[in-house]
């Protein structure tokens, strides 16, 4: 004969409804998110800039949107357009450097930016990151 089993030997699952959960969806919705570029090389490394408005400047002068504070880098340098974001692209524009702006290795005077381009501008080398959230496509 064996011993009546406990209710402490027992193991029970509980799934909550998930009309119940308080996680957020973070992947449902699609949409765009606000844009940001990160310094991965140079001065200021590790440093992220959210992009908050459709014109964004980028230059030495702490008047500019990110202020790239290095004698490699103009006083205006160059300028980020967000307005055609919704379709997942923005626009840099060089504004006469004296070095030059590259984007994905190449100098540019004006050039598509999309999520993950690379940007150089003196020694900073920043990624830009549009930061659109992932949109399920069905199949079949």
């Amino acid at each position: 004969m064996q011993p009546a089993k406990s209710s402490m030997d027992e193991t029970e699952i509980f799934r909550m409804p998930s009309s119940d959960s308080t996680i957020p969806d973070l992947m449902g919705g699609g949409g765009v998110l606000k844009p940001t570029l990160t310094i991965v090389k140079g001065p200021m490394s590790g440093e992220t800039f959210g992009l908050d408005d459709k014109q964004i400047t980028l230059g030495r002068d702490p008047k500019n949107s990110v202020f790239l504070n290095d004698m490699t880098v103009s006083r205006h340098h160059a300028r980020i357009d967000l307005s055609g974001l919704a379709t997942g692209y923005a626009v840099i524009e060089d504004l006469r450097s004296l070095n030059g702006t590259w984007v994905d290795g190449a100098i540019v005077n004006k050039a598509v930016l999309k999520d993950g381009s690379t940007i150089q501008i003196g020694t900073f080398r920043m990624v830009f990151h549009t930061n659109r959230r992932s949109m399920r496509v069905e199949t079949g």
